[in-house]
C-alpha cells in the first residue's frame, strides 16, 4: 500500500482547519499572531523598510499579488491575479483550498508557468507550495516549507527545469531535492563565515533567485560600504559577484532589497545609503558574472513601497507619495509616472514593453487603471470584485 508522505499528511491537517472560503476564522487577531511570534521578523537598523510582497512579474503571463479584505489581521487576505495574453483582462486566479492570511510568494517559470508559496499565519506554521501551468487554471501541490517562507517578496525561486529555492524566516536558504525534501544551501551564519561574505561583512539575507543558467543567487546587507551583497553558488562554495558601483556611493553601506527573475535576465534592485541620502539602483545579469548598472535614483525623504519586473528586465518602484518609477531595462534612466490612482494597496504591473497597469486594491476591489499614451494620468480600464467570504479562509 502507498504511503502519504509525512509533509502531505501535514498539509492535509492544516487545510482540514483552514476550511476554505477566502477569509480566516475570526478570532482576536493579536492572540493568534502570538501563537506564530517568528510570522513577521522586525526591520534592523540596516535594513529599515524592506519592500512589501505586494509585487508584479511580467512575461507571457502577467501576475499580481495583493493583500485585500481587511487592512490587517484574520480578515485580510492575500489574493494572485493573472493577465494572460495583451489586450485581456486580468482574473483572480488564487490558488484554492489554502489560507491566504499571510502572503503569497511568487516564482516565475516563464512561460504560463508560475509557483507560489504561502506565508505562515494564524494556525498555518508552515508554507504551502502550489504549481500552475496554464495561468492558473489548474494548480497542483509540492512539498512545503516546513521552516515557513521569509518575509521577503523574494524568498521563493524556480528554475524553469523545475528546481526550487527557498528563504526561510530563519535565514536558512534550501534548494528542494528528490522525494519532495529541501537541502539547505547555506544559514546567515554559514554564510557570514565564509571567505566570499567577510569581503563585504555579511549581516542579513533579503532574497534569493536563480540566474538565467540556473545558478543560485542569495541577496542581503553588507556592512562593508560600496559592495553589494550579491552570492552565486558553484563549486560547492559561494562567490561574490563583481558588482562596481558609482564612485558616489563608494561610501554608503549596499542593500539587496530586490532580487529575481525577469524574462532572460537576473534583476536586482539596491539600495544605497540611508534616510535623505539614500539611492537606488537596478544592475541586471544575463551570466551571474557580468552585471550592468542603471543610473541612479535619489530617493530624498521617499520610501520604496513595492517593486515590480517586466519583460526584456523592466523594473517598477511604487514610492511614498504616490510616485512610481520606471526603467524600461539594462542600463536605463529612471522615468517617473504620473501621480497614481489612490487605494489602500497600489502596484504597478508591465504586461508587456511600453505598457504600464497600476493595480489598486481597496477592501474587495481591485482596479485597474493603464497608463495614457501621453504620461499625464491614468485610464481605469477593469474593476474586480472578489468574493471575499470574511470569517471564513482563504
Amino acid at each position: 500500500m502507498n504511503r502519504m508522505p509525512v509533509w502531505a499528511i501535514a498539509l492535509v491537517a492544516v487545510l482540514a482547519v483552514f476550511t476554505c472560503g477566502c477569509a480566516a476564522r475570526s478570532g482576536p487577531s493579536a492572540a493568534l499572531a502570538n501563537r506564530n511570534p517568528a510570522i513577521h521578523r522586525p526591520a534592523s537598523a540596516s535594513d529599515p523598510w524592506p519592500p512589501s510582497l505586494a509585487t508584479s512579474l511580467g512575461g507571457r503571463t502577467s501576475w499580481a499579488t495583493v493583500p485585500m479584505g481587511a487592512a490587517s489581521g484574520p480578515n485580510r487576505f492575500w489574493q494572485l491575479f493573472a493577465l494572460s495574453s495583451i489586450g485581456a483582462r486580468w482574473s483572480l486566479v488564487t490558488p484554492p483550498d489554502i489560507a491566504t492570511n499571510g502572503a503569497i510568494i511568487l516564482a516565475g517559470q516563464g512561460g504560463h508557468s508560475l509557483v507560489t508559496g504561502i506565508r505562515p499565519s494564524l494556525y498555518l506554521t508552515y508554507s504551502p507550495v502550489s504549481s500552475t501551468h496554464d495561468g492558473g487554471t489548474k494548480w497542483t501541490t509540492s512539498p512545503p516549507v516546513l521552516a515557513g517562507l521569509a518575509d521577503r517578496p523574494d524568498a521563493l525561486a524556480a528554475a524553469p527545469d523545475g528546481r526550487l529555492l527557498a528563504l526561510d524566516q530563519d535565514g536558512a536558504a534550501h534548494l528542494s531535492g528528490r522525494n519532495g525534501s529541501w537541502d539547505r544551501l547555506a544559514t546567515e551564519q554559514s554564510l557570514a563565515a565564509s571567505p566570499a561574505a567577510r569581503i563585504c561583512a555579511l549581516t542579513s539575507l533579503t532574497a534569493i533567485a536563480f540566474s538565467p543558467a540556473g545558478t543560485p543567487l542569495l541577496g542581503g546587507n553588507c556592512a562593508r560600504a560600496g559592495t553589494p551583497g550579491i552570492f552565486s553558488y558553484g563549486r560547492n562554495s559561494w562567490h561574490l559577484t563583481k558588482l562596481a558601483l558609482p564612485t558616489s556611493l563608494a561610501d554608503e553601506r549596499v542593500t539587496v532589497i530586490r532580487l529575481t527573475r525577469a524574462d532572460t535576465y537576473s534583476v536586482a534592485l539596491l539600495r544605497a545609503g540611508s534616510g535623505t541620502a539614500a539611492t537606488m539602483l537596478a544592475a541586471w545579469t544575463r551570466d551571474g558574472r557580468k552585471w550592468q548598472l542603471s543610473a541612479p535614483f535619489e530617493l530624498h525623504d521617499a520610501t520604496v513601497l513595492s517593486v515590480s519586473f517586466g519583460r526584456r528586465g523592466a523594473v517598477a518602484a511604487t514610492l511614498s507619495g504616490r510616485r512610481g518609477e520606471i526603467l524600461l531595462g539594462p542600463g536605463g534612466t529612471w522615468q517617473p509616472l504620473p501621480v497614481l490612482p489612490p487605494g489602500s494597496t497600489v502596484i504597478l504591473a508591465l504586461p508587456a514593453p511600453g505598457i504600464t497597469n497600476a493595480l489598486a486594491a481597496s477592501g474587495s476591489t481591485l482596479t485597474v487603471w493603464r497608463e495614457r499614451s501621453t504620461p499625464t494620468a491614468w485610464t481605469k480600464t477593469q474593476v474586480i470584485r472578489v468574493p471575499i467570504q470574511y470569517g471564513s479562509s482563504s
